[in-house]
């Protein structure tokens, strides 16, 4: 009898159509809610992404998994009381979750790196009608550490192989991490009824993933780096991004029709494809990992980070100019809400958003300037928006213009993570808008630093340490912030998970974050 090994994963939903993404330990026919899949094969693995097709709109169709006819979901085998059942649910998001940084459990008690939010809300929702949960979850990167594996993961590679020592190389390794993250039971559970949408950042393939020209020239040297590159973006690929995209998506897609026909495996296949979306050809990338989600009159865009920066050009962009000309086609629409998903925050704390605007200026100065801010830029993280300060000042502008236009949204929020602490900031242009715009961070989900960041974060926020840094950059020709802001509440730290509630043209935004006794509210703001 073939089994589940991971999922059910429910991705993409809209008012009548919803996508189901499995993986199983055999080749087999894979059907859900009456619908039905061949699985395709990855090396030793096997996968499958259902559309379920048909469903009316403002409903909850309860389903299960079978694999050659044989039900594999739910499971008997629980070691937890019973969850809900599975259900696909087309009602309109009226409550969204977002967050990122979600490190794997230690199999150790207590776990050092606190409780994890994802899993009190998942437990808390079990015992919650319908109606109050979740509409939608949006992952905003490192849902798995290639970087630094578990102990447990740490021995699985040793017996595999003896070098390289502690690193994951191989797709099959990749599936490992997500093995350990997503096999937990209230996770599992959670993702099977919330629909979810993901993007990476660097501990997804590697820690400071793309911070410069002179970080890929560096990895480039090491043997096991073009293996780990291509299975990186193809397990991301299989686990991530496939369910990111919808039905219509689907159909044109010509890497998923593809290995949907090819009856073998497609693994050579896949990291081929990786290999070139790696690359960078005359200012741009071959594949584009942003996506637009629209959830009735609410439009969420998510934006690459990551893969899709341009590193050998006059200039540094947070991604090449023909993606950011199909992201300012996307953010125009009829909508509510604008909800902009980018891994990383595009409104930092003021000292540290000035900081990495120098420090980009510094370490692109010839001699042992530049080597000396590269270093600085490396060992400090320096790679947010503000690091690639053309793309902070495009977006800056696209965002101002989305506020005046005629068809305007009620909000306009920026939705990140990464920086290991929360809090929420209001954007303000030289004239008034009339949409409101905002920058909302909840990091991490499950993976609290050492105490000793808390103070480095407070002071970040200074306003006379943040005064003295924009005099400097302005006497190193840095132009003016074409949007100021100030923060509305944080830094908050723990692990946490960001709640945007929304009603109308109206937002609420709320930070829950985790105890030994469950979730406690940090925060709560009207928007």
């Amino acid at each position: 009898m073939v089994d589940l090994v991971l999922g059910p994963v429910l991705r993409h939903v809209d008012s009548t159509s919803a996508t189901v993404w499995v993986e199983t330990d055999a080749a087999c026919e894979v059907a859900v809610a009456g619908c039905r899949a061949e699985t395709f094969q990855v090396g030793e693995q096997h996968f499958a992404l259902v559309v379920v097709e048909g469903l009316a709109p403002d409903t909850t169709t309860p389903y299960d998994v079978r694999l050659d006819g044989d039900v594999v979901w739910p499971r008997p085998d629980s070691p937890f009381p019973p969850f809900p059942p599975s259900s696909i649910r087309t009602t309109p998001v009226r409550r969204l979750l977002f967050g990122s940084c979600r490190a794997a459990k230690s199999d150790v008690t207590p776990d050092k790196l606190g409780p994890d939010a994802l899993d009190a809300y998942a437990l808390r929702m079990k015992d919650q009608p319908q109606e109050r949960w979740p509409d939608a979850l949006v992952l905003l990167g490192d849902q798995v550490y290639a970087d630094e594996p578990t102990p447990r993961i740490t021995k699985w590679l040793a017996e595999r192989r003896p070098e390289p020592a502690g690193e994951v190389v191989s797709f099959r390794e990749y599936a490992e991490l997500y093995h350990e993250t997503w096999t937990d039971p209230e996770i599992r559970w959670l993702m099977s009824v919330v629909p979810t949408s993901m993007i990476f950042d660097d501990h997804d393939v590697r820690d400071d993933w793309n911070t410069s020209r002179t970080w890929r020239e560096q990895m480039a040297t090491k043997r096991w780096w073009p293996e780990r590159i291509r299975a990186g973006l193809a397990s991301y690929w299989v686990y991530q991004h496939l369910g990111n995209l919808g039905p219509d998506e689907l159909a044109h897609d010509e890497l998923y029709q593809k290995v949907r026909s090819s009856g073998g495996d497609v693994r050579g296949l896949l990291e081929d494809f990786a290999e070139q979306a790696d690359r960078e050809v005359d200012g741009g990338k071959s594949a584009r990992w942003s996506y637009r989600r629209d959830f009735g009159p609410v439009r969420l865009l998510v934006i690459d980070t990551r893969s899709g920066r341009i590193l050998s050009g006059p200039e540094r962009l947070m991604v090449g100019d023909r993606e950011f000309d199909w992201i300012e086609q996307n953010a125009q629409g009829d909508f509510d809400h604008l909800l902009i998903g980018s891994s990383l925050p595009w409104l930092m704390p003021h000292a540290l958003s000035h900081f990495q605007s120098l420090n980009e200026r510094l370490a692109d100065l010839p001699g042992w300037r530049g080597r000396l801010g590269e270093k600085v830029r490396q060992a400090g993280d320096l790679e947010h928006w503000p690091a690639f300060r053309a793309s902070f000042e495009r977006l800056a502008r696209l965002l101002e213009r989305i506020s005046r236009s005629d068809d305007r949204p009620g909000t306009v929020c920026v939705l990140s993570g990464d920086v290991h602490h929360s809090y929420a900031a209001r954007a303000t242009f030289a004239s008034a808008v009339d949409a409101k715009v905002y920058q909302l961070v909840c990091s991490p989900v499950h993976n609290e630093p050492p105490w000793v960041f808390r103070p480095a974060f407070r002071l970040s926020w200074s306003r006379p340490i943040a005064r003295v840094l924009r005099r400097w950059a302005d006497r190193r020709g840095i132009s003016p912030d074409p949007v100021a802001w100030h923060k509305l509440s944080g830094p908050h730290f723990g692990n946490s998970v960001g709640v945007l509630e929304i009603e109308g043209r109206k937002a609420r935004f709320r930070l829950e974050t985790a105890t030994s006794d469950g979730l406690r509210e940090a925060t709560s703001m009207a928007l």
